[in-house]
């Protein structure tokens, strides 16, 4: 896991037992974010041993458990069991662990004598003079946006403001007159049952926040609420 502290702060209804929302900096909000950059096998891989709804988490052993002698000479079952993360242009520090990154430069090959065809895989055969396409080529990332590198932040919102994350990980910028009308809207009318909670996120939460988020619409109380109370 990174070492970037993250930190929420929850708003939980205690008669209610449940998270109303969670305010968080950019840290936390760029975590949800990148999840839609993880591949599924990814995921599967991540979510293991957190009993996983539907039929992937089969599908996925029997990719681990099928003989390499059944899979194609020029494919490797690592790169379905554990693909590598693309790096995008966000540059987000991502908090899940045993997730490996790859950035977006790419080895090319051609043969010899040709230069209008080119490979990512050194086997492959020229279709012109039938050599070896073994002569390495470095792919060159375009510029990248000026404006764009001009913020030294990374990620992908900005970190000048408070976000508030709903229980079902809706994420807007926060507001006391939002918070106020969510409060009215919740039907809660007496703030003593009100209750603010400050969470660390470790790997336990943060591998609970992805499983949660695939098969729940409160993500918040289920993990911090009702997981917590079903350890004690």
């Amino acid at each position: 896991m990174a070492s970037t502290k993250v930190t929420l702060k929850l708003l939980i209804d205690k008669k209610g037992h449940r998270v109303l929302f969670a305010e968080a900096d950019k840290k936390f909000v760029d975590f949800l974010f990148s999840i839609f950059t993880l591949p599924v096998g990814t995921v599967t891989m991540l979510l293991q041993k957190q009993n996983m709804s539907g039929c992937l988490h089969s599908l996925y052993k029997s990719i681990e458990n099928l003989s390499d002698i059944y899979i194609q000479p020029d494919q490797d079952k690592e790169c379905l069991l554990k693909p590598k993360v693309a790096i995008s242009g966000a540059e987000v520090p991502l908090l899940l662990p045993s997730v490996e990154q790859s950035n977006t430069s790419k080895t090319l090959y051609r043969c010899g004598s040709h230069y209008g065809y080119v490979s990512h895989d050194w086997r492959a055969i020229c279709p012109a003079c039938k050599s070896s396409m073994n002569t390495e080529l470095n792919y060159v990332d375009p510029p990248r946006d000026t404006k764009a590198s001009s913020s030294t932040e990374g990620g992908y919102v900005k970190g000048v403001i408070t976000y508030m994350v709903m229980d079902d990980l809706d994420v807007k910028p926060m507001s006391t007159i939002s918070s106020i009308t969510l409060l009215t809207k919740f039907n809660v009318r007496d703030l003593g049952t009100i209750e603010e909670k400050v969470v660390d996120l470790g790997v336990d939460e943060v591998l609970s926040l992805l499983e949660a988020s695939l098969r729940s619409k409160t993500v918040l109380t289920d993990v911090f609420l009702r997981n917590s109370t079903d350890k004690e």
